[in-house]
């Protein structure tokens, strides 16, 4: 009996042993998660990823505007930069999943897998210098990967806006529209191709400091892409931005009425901006700003430009604060920017005026033929037409605590145009109207791009002292994140080394794209 107990036990044993080798691979699933994900889910959250907000830390190192109560900030610069593996990692799922759906070898995001390569590999280097590429992204295979340089980096960002611009010419004549999850540009590839030879603009003039490097010829570059509009189409208006849109639900505009009791007094507008405003008679100053209560107070009229004052960035925070109470400052239109929670306009990201102004700045420098004073004005009047301005428009002039209207300011475009500090010179003095009217259109929007355009040419002066901390100097790079120090230490302690002839890194050191 007991040898019959036993057999069946063991045939029992056996079977839940073959059962348990069956099902393993069942077993081993987490059930919760999905075991494929479709393209555009991965696109989506990439675009959620690209998303760089106005009214940010980034805005106020652009000294566009301050904060000036240091429990909310400082208007101190960065230290350690951030890297954008995590996301990278997302774009290689993306294009997986692109061909195990049955994508071909080129495919829509396997062409925006190339744009967003370049983006975030350039947008790593200009913060630091060398940057693991070649060796990256490769997982438990190598996680210390080596270094490259600079140089290599932005040759390898410009071979991938090459190729996504021919691969998106390609999927567009075959009216491929399989592209989805796309809330940017809504699935558009034209739109798309648009902002690749845009974006590869911009690259190319943040090269400027290297226009004699024959390996990168850039100058060659940027006259291609002006010669050949039909195998480099570009933006033709800012309905051709990339651009992130509030819809005042699940994504609120970062100013809005809910935060407007707390913060709308802890920031002041900067004087780098609002003092290049004022001094060019501008009238985007009327829209983007109150006039200063102070001013007001001394019968100065709210529709003249010297009612708007803007802090200086290194000012000591006890100082601006004090200042900012007895309402020496002016403040971001609380009308506007405080009014709604969608908010006055989208986030944007790569923009037409930036390209008119890049290619008035490439024609200006001699890269290639043309009339950079067509693009210089189209780039001023698209800026304008952003903030609602236009010839004639009457703006309405508030103040910043009860949103009383103080005045009125009718806008000439013809007229401003006419200015002698306007109206565009040529040469060396036009090249400085460029950069300063780039400036202003970059205002809360497209990220660093003021800064790094500031630390290339020096256009316009950034104020410094001890409110913008780090001695008072503006830094000229990001440190490396602490993470690299740790985990990548000997390829770490080697690229510093090689980049700067020493093991310490520092803020005020220039990298190659800017030497």
């Amino acid at each position: 009996m007991k040898k019959i107990l036993y057999m069946i036990v063991a045939l029992a044993v056996v079977a839940v042993l073959q059962s348990c080798d069956k099902n393993f691979g069942e077993l081993e699933q987490n059930q919760n998660r999905p075991a494929k994900v479709p393209p555009g889910t991965v696109l989506n959250s990439v675009l959620n990823d690209i998303y760089l907000a106005p009214w940010s830390l980034e805005h106020r190192q652009n000294q566009f505007w301050c904060c000036n109560y240091n429990y909310y900030g400082t208007n101190e610069y960065w230290s350690n930069a951030s890297f954008n593996y995590q996301t990278l990692k997302n774009v290689l799922k993306m294009e997986e999943e692109a061909k195990s759906s049955g994508g071909g070898v080129v495919n829509p995001y396997s062409a925006l897998g190339k744009f967003f390569r370049a983006y975030y590999f350039v947008q790593m280097s200009y913060k630091v210098g060398d940057v693991p590429l070649t060796e990256a992204l490769k997982g438990l295979e190598n996680i210390r990967p080596v270094y490259d340089n600079q140089k290599q980096v932005y040759l390898s960002a410009l071979n991938w806006l090459e190729e996504a611009n021919s691969d998106l010419a390609t999927l567009i004549a075959n009216n491929d529209r399989t592209l989805a999850g796309d809330f940017m540009l809504g699935n558009d590839l034209v739109k798309w191709r648009k902002v690749v030879n845009s974006y590869k603009l911009r690259v190319l003039l943040s090269l400027s400091k290297k226009e004699s490097d024959a390996d990168l010829n850039i100058k060659a570059k940027f006259a291609a892409i002006l010669a050949d509009p039909a195998k480099y189409p570009l933006m033709t208006g800012s309905s051709d931005n990339l651009k992130y849109v509030y819809n005042g639900t699940t994504n609120l505009y970062p100013t809005n009425p809910g935060n407007k009791g707390f913060d709308k007094n802890r920031y002041n507008m900067a004087a780098t901006y609002i003092s290049l405003l004022t001094t060019l008679q501008d009238p985007r100053v009327f829209v983007v700003a109150n006039p200063s209560k102070k001013k007001l107070a001394e019968a100065v009229p709210a529709n003249s430009f010297a009612a708007f004052v803007g802090a200086s960035s290194g000012e000591s925070l006890d100082n601006m604060s004090t200042n900012a109470q007895l309402g020496a400052y002016s403040y971001a239109n609380q009308r506007r920017y405080y009014g709604s929670f969608v908010g006055p306009e989208p986030a944007v990201l790569i923009a037409y005026w930036e390209q008119c102004f890049n290619i008035a700045e490439g024609i200006n420098r001699g890269w290639a033929p043309g009339n950079a004073q067509t693009y210089y004005n189209l780039g001023i009047t698209s800026s304008m037409a952003f903030y609602g301005i236009e010839e004639g428009t009457v703006i309405t002039i508030t103040e910043s605590d009860n949103d009383v209207v103080v005045g009125s300011y009718a806008a000439s475009l013809a007229t401003y145009l006419s200015q002698p500090s306007v109206a565009y010179a040529g040469g060396a003095t036009g090249l400085t109207q460029i950069l300063q009217q780039k400036y202003l259109a970059f205002f809360q929007n497209s990220g660093s791009e003021a800064y790094l355009n500031f630390r290339r040419t020096g256009v316009p002066t950034f104020l410094t002292g001890p409110g913008t901390g780090n001695g008072g100097l503006i830094p000229r790079r990001w440190l490396y994140p602490l993470a690299e120090k740790t985990n990548n230490s000997a390829n770490y302690n080697s690229t510093v080394t090689t980049q700067f002839g020493t093991t310490a890194e520092s803020l005020n050191t220039d990298i190659w794209i800017v030497k």
